[in-house]
């Protein structure tokens, strides 16, 4: 029989409606009945493509006797993280605060009153890695709730305080002229962590690092700095060869297991796609290697093929695991590779994706590059072009074999936040490549965001089958703010900035922390007793850093100098964490470094004043906002008295001070770069 799950929207919290755990989900019902019963809750936080979320289920929550304990002695809260990011700020930050340490599942005790006093990650069934079981803690649980209900009351206290102060000890400070120094600092704290042999940041597991990656690449543009550009590439390049690539059908898996990239926990997610589409375009721009332009093609194809709802938006991830085994879908056995291939390709192609008979990876295969094309060539007698074509069929191959397989299910809810960093990466890569293709799905999918996600009281955070839920999100408003200040400079259509101007009134009102920075959560949202300040980049950059860009572009556009002073603010306010810590704030550190070069506005008119801005960018100029006026009428004051039918004209301006207008691109280059 079915529990209260089974009228959820989320995949997550459905993949846990037939547990025998009576799942509330999260809401007042469940603190209620913790209240009236004197109950701790378990608020257990997870998300549909997480690995060992489905391990603990498969172990506790669907075991009879272990539901019947919980059941009995606790109210059961079941969250999906992605639906509900603010809780899981929440007791995440708490859970690290007890253990050190934090991860999913994440299992918090909670008081009626929603406080957490205990926590951890995974639990097994029975007592292993130096942990007890989960019956063992919850028992324990259960006695000091019972027994020493004042250590209980103590604990929470103290938790509440201790969030409390993590969110209000933010004070402004002078804000201090930037300059490059500070950004070569940030530098060289990044290039610290930096694996110099095999790509990325520390040993394992490896993260894509991607907001440190655009980082090192804007600072080598700007200092010339060659091991910055060098680190950026090397982690790209490695990551495109190595297993967290699907090398068949093209995006990125969320992570790599080992220091080589080979072996990764293979679920997809929406948003490290995105996020990587904008490196490899940043990437491509520095130094034109048509392999980064591939690999943004094939991201954005994956992304169209596998992650798209048939009305516009983009799902959230696909699951690691398929047939209850981690990664099936993707790894190989010979045996299926002699069967699928023809027996002369068979050994160039398995030196080129690095697969043997005993497999590379528990006893299977994961596809990666393991060989430089002319050197295969060579090795075997044939020319580069025929290597190459047995590679492509041999590609062709597989992946229609693969179809073929049960696919990881899909965690088909559509966030907001992510869909708007969806929604920027379609716009670089149409500003990249000069791709109208990839324009024209920016264009659509924005009207789809704001179809699907707007409503009389405000932004909603998620959306699934036509309806959308629960308020939107700090990141929420901060991702589509900027996705439409990054659709108005493609387009040229600057209704797109009066729109996301008008959701930086809303932010301002709604999130505004009493010093400065933003709340994660909005003014009127009650549920969660502590609103959380989230300054760094976690898996998605810092919503505050890119606020704080926001704010300037839209000052700068809408004439609101008090916009990009609170920007200046903020940014000043990080600088010192920054230099401490850059990998981890990476984002801040490109707008501390874009402020130090100084951010510029560019707005071509007249004549050609597309084919201008499009000239401009070709160019790799991070620190500039660039608009064309394609009509007549505008809407943003930016563009007032600048229209001209006649001769170009491009304007350049900085928070201080514009140039003459230029009436050649080259002219205004010079004008860029000399600010």
């Amino acid at each position: 029989m079915p529990n209260r799950l089974i009228n959820e929207q989320s995949h997550y919290l459905l993949q846990h409606a037939h547990n025998p755990v009576d799942w509330y989900p999260w809401g007042n019902e469940a603190f209620d009945k913790a209240k009236a019963e004197n109950k701790p809750v378990i608020v257990s936080i997870g998300y549909a493509a997480c690995h060992w979320c489905h391990v603990m289920e498969r172990e506790s929550f669907e075991d009879e006797t272990t539901a019947a304990f919980m059941n009995e002695h606790f109210v059961c809260i079941k969250v999906d993280r992605e639906e509900h990011p603010d809780v899981d700020h929440l007791y995440m930050d708490a859970v690290q605060a007890i253990n050190g340490n934090g991860g999913w599942p994440l299992n918090a005790f909670v008081t009626p009153d929603r406080i957490p006093f205990y926590g951890g990650t995974y639990y097994p069934s029975q007592p292993a890695y130096s942990r007890p079981s989960w019956t063992q803690l919850m028992q324990r649980m259960l006695d000091i709730w019972h027994n020493r209900h004042d250590e209980v009351v103590q604990q929470s206290e103290q938790m509440v305080q201790y969030l409390k102060q993590a969110a209000k000890g933010l004070s402004a400070k002078p804000f201090k002229e930037l300059d490059m120094e500070v950004c070569s600092n940030i530098a060289a704290g990044i290039m610290r962590l930096a694996d110099k042999q095999k790509g990325g940041f520390g040993n394992a597991p490896k993260f894509p690092g991607t907001m440190a990656i655009t980082f090192l690449l804007e600072h080598y543009h700007f200092t010339g700095d060659s091991t910055c550009l060098q680190q950026a590439l090397l982690s790209l390049d490695a990551m495109a060869d190595g297993g967290i690539y699907d090398q068949l059908g093209g995006g990125f898996a969320r992570y790599s297991t080992d220091r080589e990239w080979l072996a990764p926990h293979f679920e997809k997610m929406l948003y490290d796609n995105a996020l990587l589409i904008g490196a490899y375009c940043d990437a491509y721009m520095l130094t034109g290697n048509e392999r980064y332009k591939q690999i943004v093609a094939e991201t954005i194809a994956f992304s169209e093929r596998e992650l798209k709802h048939p009305s516009g938006g983009y799902y959230c991830a696909l699951d690691a695991d398929s047939e209850g085994v981690e990664g099936k879908f993707y790894t190989w056995l010979w045996s299926e590779i002699a069967t699928i291939l023809p027996a002369e390709d068979i050994p160039v192609v398995a030196q080129y994706f690095g697969v043997t008979e005993h497999g590379n990876w528990e006893e299977t295969n994961i596809l990666h590059i393991a060989g430089n094309i002319a050197e295969i060539a060579k090795e075997n007698g044939i020319t580069e072009d025929a290597l190459l074509v047995k590679i492509g069929y041999a590609k062709r191959l597989l992946l229609e074999a693969r179809a073929k397989k049960i696919r990881p299910l899909t965690d088909d809810k559509c966030l907001l936040s992510w869909n708007a960093l969806m929604s920027t990466a379609l716009s670089k890569a149409a500003a990249t490549f000069a791709n109208d293709e990839y324009e024209q799905l920016a264009g659509l999918h924005m009207k789809w965001m704001l179809e699907s996600f707007e409503s009389a009281e405000g932004l909603k955070h998620t959306w699934k089958d036509g309806i959308a839920k629960i308020p939107a999100k700090l990141d929420d408003y901060a991702y589509l703010i900027q996705a439409m200040l990054q659709l108005a400079s493609l387009t040229g259509d600057d209704q797109w900035i009066v729109k996301a101007s008008a959701l930086v009134d809303d932010v301002i009102a709604d999130f505004a922390h009493e010093a400065l920075f933003f709340y994660f959560t909005p003014a009127r949202q009650t549920d969660i007793p502590v609103r959380k300040v989230d300054l760094y980049d976690g898996a998605t950059p810092s919503a505050n850093a890119i606020m704080a860009h926001n704010l300037w572009i839209c000052g700068m556009c809408m004439e609101r100098p008090e916009w990009i002073e609170l920007s200046k603010v903020m940014v000043g306010n990080m600088v010192d964490t920054t230099v401490r810590n850059g990998y981890s704030f990476g984002n801040w550190a490109q707008l501390i470094q874009r402020n130090a070069v100084g951010i510029t506005t560019a707005v071509c008119t007249g004549e050609n004043a597309r084919m201008a801005a499009q000239a401009l960018k070709k160019q790799f100029l991070p620190q500039l906002y660039l608009l064309f006026a394609a009509k007549n009428e505008g809407f943003a004051p930016i563009l007032k008295n600048k229209f001209s039918l006649n001769n170009l004209s491009i304007f350049v301006c900085s928070e201080n001070a514009c140039s003459a207008a230029a009436s050649t691109v080259e002219q205004a280059l010079r004008g860029i770069k000399n600010r």
